[in-house]
This record gives C-alpha cells, structure tokens and sequence, in this order.
C-alpha cells in the first residue's frame, strides 16, 4: 500500500475514472491520492495568435472540468500546473514526495515507439513506482 499516490488526468480522455479506482485500492488505510492535470500553453506559433485572456480563461476552464471530474471523490485533492505534461508529472511527484504514479495509457501505436507516449516517459523517468494502467 501507498502513502502519496499521484493520478495524472487527461481532461478529454475517459480513463482517469478507471485510475482513480486503482489508486483507491492501492492506498493505504490513511494514504492521501492527489489528481493532477497539466495545463499545457499554447507553443510556438500558435501563442502568437492568442492573447492572454484567452490562455487565462483555457486555465480556468481546464480547473472547472477537473473540478467536475472530482465531484463526487472528496478523498482527492485536485491539482493543476502549467507545463509539459511528462516532465511536469515526474518533477510534481520528485517534488511532494509521491511513492506512485497511477497513470493511464492507450494501447501504443507505431508512432509511440519512436516518440513516447506521456506514460512512457514518466515510466522511464519516474524516481517512484509506476503502475501503468491500460485502456482497452
């Protein structure tokens, strides 16, 4: 059993339901689950074209959804940060002391054995335990 679970959330994807459910029988009796979403900015060109109340307000509408997700699951403290969303989860957890990461991955394609997927990363990179949990 563990302490401090992380779950990284996806906020348009539909498995962060399944990932709460496996890090509550992974906690221990007095354990603590925190649900992290990475907001991540607009890069490159794209900023140029966006100004900044609309990446404000992208924020805002991002911690309303994960609000919403949480409703009903008072035991978990949401977080949000800005960043890139592997590294922001591995330097989160390094940084509150997470003993695992709960994290969901879809079934990899070719693509991902060039480039990683965000689950791969953080299970290469990760100083904690990793369970990977895999939609079908």
């Amino acid at each position: 059993m563990y302490a401090r679970i992380l779950v990284p959330m996806a906020l348009d994807h539909d498995i962060s339901g399944h990932t709460l459910q496996v890090a509550k029988a992974l906690c221990a009796s007095n354990g603590e689950i925190i649900a992290l979403h990475v907001y991540e900015s607009p890069q490159g060109s794209v900023s140029v074209y966006l100004d900044e109340a609309t990446v404000k307000e992208g924020f805002k509408q991002a911690h309303r959804m994960m609000q919403k997700k949480l409703e009903d699951l008072p035991d978990v403290r949401p977080e949000i940060v800005k960043g890139h969303t592997s590294r922001s989860i591995i330097d989160f957890a390094d940084a509150k002391g997470i003993d695992c990461i709960v994290i969901g991955s879809h079934k990899p394609g070719l693509t991902d054995y060039f480039l990683g997927s965000t689950a791969s990363r953080v299970v290469r990179h990760a100083s904690c335990a990793v369970h990977v949990h895999r939609s079908s």
